[in-house]
């Protein structure tokens, strides 16, 4: 009697258990009802969402260091009217993170110290102290550092003239409704425009990644003028 109690109660654990692992399992089609490999959020399905923020240096004490995971996000359609709106995505962007980024890896370019990195919704302005003998190659070093972090509608500019520091830095407590602001910016852009920039980006571009024909106004009657300078 005691022995068939015993197998019993063995049965009634190991069916219990079954169950607990069958409500831990994700469906094929990725989408789980408890805590199985992807934890979706609204059109996102994140496979690691226990990584923490990047710029959050304090979130990896006493964690393995999470600077070696991959990255890997999942999105799809929700097929709900304005929910896959690209415009959330533009807002998600952390200004301030990518600024920080790109400054970290300006530092990496030889010869190249003291960076100061403004990232607008459209523009990077990067101002950097410099020993370097080729200029050229130093602004395009940097140039090509901060277009390997920002999207690819960005246009960068950049200057080893340090005089323009505080020009830039003054925009750091502004945002895009600022009154005047696009124009306060194009003005410290034809400043920086007088340093190097590098090579052009692409047969289509310029250095500072603008497609024919896309300079602001102003810089581009100042180029067309150039031009005609030159060719007299």
């Amino acid at each position: 009697m005691k022995k068939a109690l015993m197998a019993l109660g063995i049965c009634g654990t190991v069916a219990m258990t079954g169950c607990g692992a069958g409500d831990n399992q994700a469906s094929p089609n990725g989408r789980d009802g408890g805590a199985g490999i992807y934890q979706q959020s609204g059109n996102t399905l994140n496979v690691n969402d226990e990584r923490p923020d990047l710029y959050n240096e304090d979130g990896r004490k006493g964690m393995k260091d999470k600077s070696e995971d991959f990255g890997y996000v999942r999105h799809q359609r929700t097929g709900v009217m304005g929910a896959d709106n690209g415009q959330n995505a533009y807002q998600a962007i952390d200004r301030e993170q990518i600024a920080d980024m790109i400054g970290k890896f300006s530092l990496m370019a030889q010869n190249v110290d003291d960076v100061s990195t403004l990232v607008t919704d459209e523009e990077v302005l990067i101002v950097y102290a410099t020993d370097s003998q080729n200029r050229d190659e130093t602004a395009d070093q940097v140039k090509r550092m901060a277009m390997s972090v920002v999207p690819r509608w960005f246009h960068v500019y950049v200057s080893d003239d340090t005089s323009l520091r505080n020009e830039v830095e003054n925009f750091a407590s502004l945002d895009t409704d600022s009154r005047d602001v696009d124009e306060l910016i194009d003005g410290v852009v034809k400043q920086m425009l007088k340093s190097p920039q590098g090579r052009p980006m692409t047969t289509g571009e310029n250095a500072n990644g603008e497609a024919k024909g896309e300079l602001n106004e102003e810089t581009d009657k100042d180029d067309l003028s150039n031009q005609m300078d030159q060719g007299k």
